[in-house]
C-alpha cells in the first residue's frame, strides 16, 4: 500500500512539473498513467479514510495536485496505523473466532458474517449436538439428556454408549473433568442453544454471542477429544 502511494505522489510531481503555467495541462502520457493508477490509490484510501478517497479526482482542474496532497494525508495514516494498534487498542488477549473448533465456526460464520448472531450461536450448537449424535450413534434422545448420559461416569450400557476423556480414570482430576463436562456440555444446550432457538429475539451484545460460541467451542474440543466407551 505504501509502495503504491509514493510512486502515485512522484508520478504527480512529475506530472505538475511538466504542466504549461497557468493552465494545468502537462505531459499525456504521465496523465493517462495518473488516471491508470487511481482506482487502485482510491480503494487503498478507501480502506483508511473514506474522506480522503472521495476526494481523490484526477480529471477536475488542478486534480493531480490535490489528489497528491491527499495522499500525503493517507500516507501519514499509513504510517500511524502501527503505533495506533499498539497504542490505543487495550492490553489484553483477544480470541479469534476463526480459531474456534471447526464444528463450531464453519456453521457459524455465513451467519455470523451476515450479521445475524442469534443464527449463527444456533447453527453452531446444532452442529456440537450432530456430532456428538454420530459419535455415540444416538438419536433417541435430546441434546441435554445425551449430554447427561454421555458424560456420566456410570459404565456403559445397551444402547447408551459413554464418552471417557484420556487419563488416568482413578484420580480425583479425572472425574472432575468428567463430571464437570457432563454438566457444562448440558447447561451449554439448555442455556444457550434453547434460549437461540426459542427467542424471537435475543438481545446478546457480539462480545456476548462471541463468548457463547466459545463456550460451544470448548464443549466440541472435549467431545472430540473423548473416546466412546460402549458394551461389547
Amino acid at each position: 500500500m505504501r509502495q503504491q502511494l509514493e510512486a502515485f505522489i512522484d508520478l504527480a510531481k512529475r506530472y505538475e512539473a511538466s504542466e504549461r503555467p497557468g493552465d494545468y495541462i502537462g505531459d499525456e502520457n504521465l496523465y493517462a498513467q495518473l488516471h491508470q493508477a487511481e482506482p487502485t490509490v482510491r480503494q487503498i484510501l478507501r480502506l483508511l479514510d473514506p474522506t480522503i478517497a472521495d476526494k481523490i479526482d484526477i480529471g477536475q482542474m488542478a486534480g493531480p495536485a490535490m489528489a497528491r496532497n491527499e495522499v500525503h494525508r493517507g500516507l501519514g495514516i499509513l504510517a500511524d496505523k502501527g503505533e495506533w494498534a499498539t497504542r490505543l487498542v487495550p492490553d489484553a488477549p483477544t480470541l479469534a473466532a476463526d480459531r474456534f473448533h471447526s464444528w463450531v465456526w464453519e456453521p457459524a460464520a455465513p451467519l455470523w458474517n451476515a450479521e445475524a448472531r442469534q443464527d449463527a450461536v444456533l447453527a453452531a450448537a446444532r452442529s456440537v449436538n450432530r456430532r456428538l449424535q454420530q459419535k455415540l450413534n444416538r438419536h433417541d434422545v435430546g441434546e441435554t439428556d445425551l449430554c447427561l448420559q454421555s458424560f456420566d461416569m456410570k459404565d456403559p450400557v445397551a444402547g447408551k454408549p459413554r464418552l471417557r476423556f484420556p487419563g488416568d480414570r482413578t484420580t480425583p482430576t479425572w472425574r472432575a473433568r468428567q463430571d464437570g463436562a457432563k454438566y457444562l456440555a448440558a447447561g451449554a444446550f439448555l442455556a444457550i442453544r434453547n434460549v437461540a432457538a426459542h427467542e424471537d429475539e435475543v438481545s446478546w451484545t457480539e462480545q456476548e454471542s462471541l463468548e457463547h460460541l466459545a463456550t460451544l467451542s470448548v464443549l466440541a474440543r472435549w467431545i472430540d477429544e473423548c473416546t466412546v466407551e460402549s458394551v461389547a
